[in-house]
């Protein structure tokens, strides 16, 4: 696709380029899909839109670049039409997807030149993040339990993803993850404890194993901390990072899941704002999520010890109705978007604060009257 040769078509090539990427640039502040055309597309294109070129050897007038500018846009679907009061060549189409291509790279680029360490990232929502992060620019580093799974999510994120094994109730293993990602990539930007378990436990406080309780506490809450600690170890001498951690509605009330699962939940709730007060002055934001159920494999095997005559799918439904936001249900991916804002700069003076996903679950309480 070459650009016109005789100096009238090369100076309204040029003359439209300009016109063009001055509405790109402000069409870059919102989501762009990219289009790719043919060669008889581009014909068909270039003969639709051939219209009066600019005068020769006159400048436009600020009035004459207004309008032209304004007259090309988004349209609702998205794709870009032209209307320029210019003719235009193959080349100038050729420039503006360029363009457009990059502007919705930088858009998707928002956690671009930092590291993360992700536990519990083998599947679930820490898989579903480390892809979000990576998509976003990040190189992820994913720590769990699960070695063959976790080397095999690894291999499938690319190249900016790598394994460490990792038992967060040990805390040495914890140590271990957070010096082999400074070691690898030199610095550490995002550790997100996610690594969790469910608490499998009988519903009554009275019939409580507290062995069975020691175990969650020491992966739930006691390996957020070890987390939190070794993350801070490294974070602090270079005074900025983000620390999240995964926390959970029935953190938040009673009742919505067995004691030791919320005890733990809730535990994690109250560290993060603990840990926020000193990590604030050195610059380092501290927050945690709160999602609503998301039937993934995490809460559908326990889910099957309480219902064994039920199929994941009907475990999912049920799960699924027990929202409260009608047309929408709690997905991973829900939690991976709220994890990238609060690591991004986008939540650059959020900090202490337990950010809630769960469709205004916690926050509606019906008395469902008949008739209402």
């Amino acid at each position: 696709m070459g650009r016109h040769t005789d100096g009238h078509n090369s100076q309204v090539a040029d003359f439209s380029i300009l016109v063009l990427e001055k509405a790109l640039l402000v069409s870059c502040q919102q989501y762009i899909y990219i289009y790719i055309f043919s060669e008889q597309q581009l014909s068909a294109i270039h003969e639709s839109y051939s219209v009066q070129p600019p005068r020769p050897h006159q400048e436009s007038t600020r009035e004459e670049l207004e309008k032209i500018t304004t007259a090309s846009s988004l349209e609702e679907n998205n794709m870009f039409s032209i209307r320029s009061s210019s003719s235009i060549s193959r080349a100038l189409l050729a420039r503006s997807f360029v363009m457009r291509e990059f502007c919705a790279q930088r858009k998707e680029s928002k956690l671009e030149g930092k590291v993360a360490l992700i536990t519990g990232a083998a599947r679930g929502i820490g898989k579903e993040t480390a892809t979000k992060f990576i998509t976003n620019g990040a190189k992820v580093v994913i720590a769990d339990i699960r070695r063959d799974v976790g080397q095999e999510t690894a291999r499938q994120l690319g190249a900016n993803a790598s394994f460490v094994a990792c038992d967060v109730s040990q805390e040495s293993d914890v140590s271990n993850a957070v010096d082999y990602t400074v070691s690898t990539h030199g610095q550490l930007d995002i550790m997100y404890n996610n690594a969790g378990i469910a608490c499998r436990t009988p519903p009554s406080v009275v019939d409580l194993d507290l062995a069975a309780f020691d175990k969650v506490v020491s992966i739930n809450v006691r390996g957020a901390v070890a987390g939190i600690k070794h993350a801070s170890r490294v974070m602090i001498p270079r005074q900025a990072g983000c620390i999240l951690c995964t926390a959970s509605v029935t953190g938040m009330m009673g009742g919505l899941a067995q004691h030791t699962y919320s005890i733990t939940k809730s535990s994690v709730i109250g560290m993060v704002k603990s840990v926020a007060a000193e990590l604030c002055k050195h610059g380092i934001r501290v927050n945690c999520i709160s999602p609503f159920a998301i039937p993934t494999a995490f809460a559908l095997e326990e889910m099957q010890d309480y219902f064994p005559g039920l199929d994941a799918g009907a475990l999912a439904d049920m799960v699924h109705n027990a929202g409260v936001l009608k047309g929408a249900n709690c997905e991973p991916s829900d939690v991976a978007n709220a994890a990238l804002y609060l690591a991004s700069d986008d939540a650059k003076y959020i900090s202490g604060h337990n950010l809630v996903v769960d469709g205004g679950f916690t926050s509606i309480k019906s008395l469902n009257f008949a008739g209402t």
